[in-house]
């Protein structure tokens, strides 16, 4: 179950002046930034103006990062993470982004469904760049693993310790192993990563099959959701129900 020497992954954060910038906050600019250029890109070849497609991004990052934030407080039940850089949830954050974008997209009268066909293929884009930033903090790892590719987060976010893991996650670890013990987990950050460079690749490839308006954003759909309801396995959660099925799975 625990792997003596799994590979230690520190988090990475750079100062500069009095600002600290950190891999996740990287991560989470460089997602938006890509998934800008692929809508444009997208929106180009499909013949259409891809002016408006910078406001649909700001929308976005505005109605995201406020739907993760308000997700994650109401999971938690702690009002206080509010003020917390840390504590966003995608799903919170897909759908305050969803709800910001359709709002935008109704003020300037644009076509829902062509909109929502673009964004597929740049949400699954942003998703996989945005997935680096929790492996740059050590955050959404994995439950405890003695695999040749476990990792280990001892400054993670939390760490990936005996006694947290035990506290936060309800893990169960032999009475002799000490709280402050560092074990090996499943690196779910980099499984969710790779998924979804590859689901990224499928939609790119079906932006070219005949079919109704909105059909590749339901394809999305389904891809997204299929992605997270297996990764979810092999996830250390503390919301698991009915089997082992867990809060995002259901979402999914």
């Amino acid at each position: 179950m625990i792997l003596a020497s799994p590979t230690v992954v520190q988090p990475f954060s750079y100062p500069l002046g009095p600002l600290e910038i950190t891999g996740f906050g990287l991560a989470m600019f460089l997602s938006f930034v890509v998934a800008q250029h692929v809508a444009q890109v997208e929106t180009e070849r499909r013949g259409y103006d891809p002016a408006p497609v910078g406001d649909l991004i700001f929308a976005a990052v505005i109605g995201g990062l406020l739907g993760a934030k308000l997700y994650y407080v109401i999971l938690t039940g702690d009002p206080h993470a509010l003020l917390q850089r840390a504590g966003f949830v995608f799903w919170g954050g897909l759908i305050g982004g969803t709800l910001a974008v359709l709002a935008m997209v109704k003020w300037k009268g644009m076509n829902v469904p062509r909109v929502a066909d673009v964004g597929g293929p740049a949400v699954m884009a942003a998703y996989a760049v945005g997935r680096t930033g929790c492996w740059a903090v050590g955050d959404d790892y994995g439950r405890p693993w003695d695999g040749f590719l476990a990792v280990a987060f001892p400054n993670g976010a939390p760490p990936s310790t005996v006694g947290i893991m035990s506290r936060l996650f309800h893990v169960q670890f032999p009475a002799t192993m000490p709280p402050d013990m560092v074990v090996g987990v499943h690196p779910t950050q980099l499984y969710e990563i790779t998924m979804a460079m590859i689901l990224f690749g499928v939609l790119w490839r079906l932006r070219d099959h005949r079919h109704a308006e909105g059909w590749l954003f339901g394809v999305y759909c389904v891809l997204a959701g299929l992605e997270r309801f297996v990764v979810e396995f092999f996830r250390a959660k503390d919301d698991r129900f009915f089997g082992g099925i867990t809060t995002a799975q259901v979402i999914a």
